[in-house]
């Protein structure tokens, strides 16, 4: 793996999958005593749970922070948000399953929050799975990802 500066290095992967239901969020328990690891989304992959067999169109969104209100309504603007996944299967078209996937590299120390929408109004889950990167932090950088994981909660 390849890091900013160019040099070689091998930080641990942690994975995670799951199944979210429309309308909910899952949080994923990342935080530290001492906040000195850090976490970097490497892969994000979304999948429906019965693939083939109806329409789906799901948005599945990971956020820095807990949310008041679950949307489908991506907001590139918003400083919480990781990452995004869209789903979309429809079993009776010729048209193929779409799968869009973007997330950000930005670096966290705290959990994490999945929430999941189905906007055909079919109210199906969504599975996922996560990739990230763990990043040991220096005292500096544990400082700057503590204090913007602050400031999201204030």
């Amino acid at each position: 793996m390849e890091c900013y500066e160019g040099t070689k290095i091998n930080m641990p992967i942690k994975t995670f999958r799951g199944k979210i239901a429309d309308g909910a969020e899952d949080t994923i328990v990342l935080h530290t005593n001492n906040g000195v690891t850090g976490y970097r989304i490497t892969k994000l992959q979304v999948m429906g749970a019965e693939p083939g067999a109806g329409t789906y169109e799901l948005v599945l969104q990971i956020w820095k922070v807990s949310q008041t209100a679950i949307s489908a309504v991506v907001d590139f603007s918003d400083q919480t948000l990781l990452g995004v996944g869209y789903y979309r299967d429809n079993a009776g078209s010729q048209y193929t399953d779409s799968v869009i996937i973007i997330f950000d590299t930005d670096i966290f120390n705290q959990d994490i929050y999945l929430t999941a929408v189905d906007v055909s109004g079919n109210a199906k889950p969504i599975n996922y799975y996560i990739e990230l990167e763990q990043i040991k932090l220096d005292l500096n950088e544990n400082t700057v990802a503590t204090l913007k994981d602050i400031r999201n909660n204030a």
